[in-house]
């Protein structure tokens, strides 16, 4: 393998350019040509494929977001758009990808596969750590700190007006930033999607709570709950138990995706991108490099979206010790 390609896809996440780095100075330094291709799949389609320098990647390892551009295509679900794609990869000779992204993107690299034969190795670059393979996911971290601080804020808030606050974090469908913001932040209640904690129960704690004269909580909503988003459990409670308590809502939404990534994103992005390289050039194809137990290992495509990723029930079992 003589030349390869670099993407990021999906959701941007903070870290995913340290992990560029990382893949473009470990081709390098490897003898290998590397590219960088613009927009995820998208820019694969238009052939907006660019070559990478070391000081192409200078200066931003501290920065968020990513310099490639992140896109979702449509185009590239169709025969004809991956044809496109494999074509411009001809043109240059790429004979190996690595692809930062999360579950569709990893999906996409399969039937790409499947249809052209082009290895791809993976990086799991997503805020939500819901991908089975790897203990943490690069931008992760920086989302649990981004969340945490807002939450330690509106805290504040609570306490001097004996609030409760419903908290709605991103993941999607994991729960894993919600379990973290809620024990680091000390939540009342923590709602995620992998567990069903009814309305009624949340009542329940909170009623429990205000006999013992807590005067203020927080509850933190994963969005992918099966009870809805904050406001919608916040109504909920509204019409539960009206004029109790003095209920607000806060979504903190999209600032959770940006942001200068952690040391921790920082050094396990740098950790995967190099990972990828080694991966394709050790024959590798469809596979996710991945941290457990501090050790780099390599799952499956299929594996990383079709197998569940658990949520700890010791870490939930923290929640309701430490809330009391």
């Amino acid at each position: 393998m003589k030349k390869i390609a670099v993407f990021t896809s999906g959701g941007d996440a903070p870290g995913m350019n340290a992990c560029v780095r990382a893949v473009v100075r470990t081709a390098i330094y490897k003898g290998l040509e590397v590219f960088g291709i613009m927009r995820g799949y998208n820019g694969m389609i238009q052939g907006d494929i660019v070559p990478m320098k070391s000081n192409s990647v200078s200066n931003i390892i501290q920065k968020g977001g990513t310099i490639l551009k992140s896109a979702r295509s449509k185009e590239f679900m169709t025969a004809e758009g991956r044809k496109k794609a494999y074509e411009n990869l001809q043109k240059l000779g790429i004979e190996g990808l690595v692809a930062i992204g999360g579950d569709g993107t990893f999906r996409g690299a399969v039937e790409f596969y499947k249809e052209f034969g082009i290895p791809t190795v993976g990086c799991p670059g997503t805020i939500d750590n819901d991908l089975y393979g790897t203990d943490y996911t690069i931008g992760y971290d920086t989302a649990v700190n981004t969340a945490l601080e807002a939450i330690d804020k509106i805290r504040d808030t609570a306490d001097s007006h004996d609030r409760v606050f419903f908290i709605e974090v991103m993941g999607r469908d994991s729960g894993y930033i919600a379990i973290a913001c809620g024990i680091a932040g000390g939540a009342e209640i923590v709602m995620v999607p992998e567990i069903l904690m009814s309305t009624a129960e949340v009542a329940q704690i909170l009623q429990a709570g205000w006999k013992r004269s807590k005067t203020s909580s927080i509850v933190i909503v994963a969005e992918g709950d099966e009870e809805g988003g904050a406001q919608e459990v916040a109504d909920k409670i509204r019409q539960m138990m009206p004029n109790q308590f003095d209920i607000r809502v806060t979504t903190l939404g999209h600032i959770q995706r940006g942001g200068s990534p952690t040391a921790r994103d920082r050094l396990l992005a740098s950790r995967l991108g190099y990972a990828a390289v080694e991966g394709l050039l050790a024959g590798y194809k469809n596979v996710m490099a991945g941290i457990i137990n501090d050790q780099v290992v390599y799952t499956p495509f299929e594996d990383t979206f079709q197998k569940v990723k658990p949520i700890s029930q010791e870490m939930m079992e923290l929640v309701k010790i430490l809330s009391i």
